[in-house]
């Protein structure tokens, strides 16, 4: 197979708490909206955090066949509609095209906790033979992925991530791997995450890295702040359409932006905690940039990872100034809106990058109000920014000291 030299960003389908399409997600982006409200999901009195960022209103039947959501979980369903939405922004016609050439990769940090937690709280009561069939097969983690392929007929590369909260951006890194080695011609990549549960949330409270400022949901993500204590948990999901500028062109298909660069690493320090120095973060960066052939004084906007815990802010700053050295690169934090959403993060941050690429608006990192020595940044503090930006990266980090690094560049 000939080897594709060029990928690009197609079409964007994005399900987050301030939006559930391209549109509408970037305008809420660049307002500085918030969409961080208290728990919906269940009644989060006597939990040591009770807000949280959700797709308010989301009704998978508006994409799906009643039969199709009923046999999938939450996350699978956001997946599935986003993977839809994206289709649908990109233009591509199913109908016209050779779908063995198209594929998916959607991951998910955690998978489906709701049936695991209300089937096994069923089995204990009512014991042997009660629990609902579809129990396993919402649960096991390649669902997203599967599902998104099953309801929109596509028989490509197919598989799922997991790497924790760089699980989006591991997908869209794997995925540009597909396409650049001819294996398909289009790819359907990102992330999806709904945790939202009883049992999730306590888990990450008890290991204090939860914002605990219950009276004002809207201002509790405050990343790179000097005042942050903790992210805010998050549900949605985001996929990117991916294809060969060859395919794109055949098609007469607009891209929004080139997928230049993917970068990977491991801290191999700590199961939560990142390695104090930054340095295999920045080494992810920097092997991004060298993917996509490009230098650090290219890059006109970072896409932070900017969770709003005292730590993971402090060794992200670290390891952005370790590959920038003294330049002070423009770096927000869609966290600061949208909250923490895990295994989709990646993803929805990726598509912002996209975004902020094609039309030239840095989004602003909200309620950022005293600056913390140990973040030294321009965090594009509360206001979105005009800036023609050619080059952009995103960066993403999770448990395990996984890191993953996306390079987009302006067509």
């Amino acid at each position: 197979m000939p080897v594709a030299k060029e990928i690009v960003v197609t079409g964007i389908g994005v399900f987050s708490s301030i939006g559930c399409n391209r549109n509408d997600f970037w305008n809420a982006l660049i307002s500085g909206k918030s969409g961080i409200k208290r728990i919906q999901a269940f009644d989060p009195d006597g939990h040591l955090s009770q807000v949280a960022s959700e797709v308010a209103s989301f009704n998978p039947e508006e994409f799906m066949t009643r039969k199709q959501a009923r046999r999938m979980a939450r996350v699978s369903q956001l997946a599935s509609c986003a993977a839809i939405d994206a289709v649908k922004d990109a233009g591509l016609d199913l109908e016209n095209e050779n779908l063995a050439r198209i594929g998916c990769v959607i991951g998910s940090a955690a998978g489906d906790y709701t049936n695991i937690e209300e089937q096994h709280v069923r089995f204990q009561q009512k014991g042997p033979g009660s629990v609902n069939p579809l129990a396993i097969p919402k649960i096991i983690p390649n669902m997203p992925a599967a599902n998104a392929a099953i309801v929109l007929g596509i028989h490509g590369p197919n598989l799922a991530i997991a790497t924790a909260c760089a699980t989006g951006a591991c997908s869209i890194g794997t995925a540009l791997g597909i396409l650049s080695e001819g294996r398909a011609d289009v790819m359907l990549a990102g992330g999806a995450e709904s945790t939202i549960t009883p049992l999730v949330v306590d888990g990450y409270a008890c290991m204090s890295v939860l914002s605990k400022r219950n009276d004002e949901p809207e201002r509790a993500s405050r990343p790179f702040d000097m005042d942050r204590d903790g992210f805010v948990i998050g549900e949605g999901a985001g996929v990117l359409v991916l294809e060969t500028m060859e395919h794109a062109q055949k098609r007469s298909a607009e891209p929004l932006a080139i997928l230049k660069g993917f970068g990977m690493t491991s801290d191999a320090y700590n199961i939560v905690i990142p390695e104090p120095d930054g340095k295999w973060a920045a080494a992810a960066i920097a092997e991004a940039l060298r993917d996509a052939e490009l230098n650090p004084e290219d890059v006109g906007y970072i896409n932070a990872h900017g969770t709003s815990t005292k730590v993971n802010d402090k060794i992200e700053s670290i390891a952005i100034h370790n590959v920038f050295k003294d330049r002070n690169v423009p770096v927000s934090s869609n966290k600061s809106m949208i909250g923490h959403t895990l295994g989709a993060a990646g993803a929805i941050e990726a598509a912002a990058t996209v975004l902020t690429v094609h039309h030239g608006i840095l989004p602003p990192t909200i309620n950022y109000e005293t600056k913390d020595p140990e973040c030294n940044l321009d965090v594009v503090p509360n206001e979105a920014r005009e800036a023609s930006i050619n080059v952009a990266i995103s960066n993403a980090f999770g448990f395990g000291g996984q890191n993953g690094v996306l390079v987009f560049t302006k067509i």
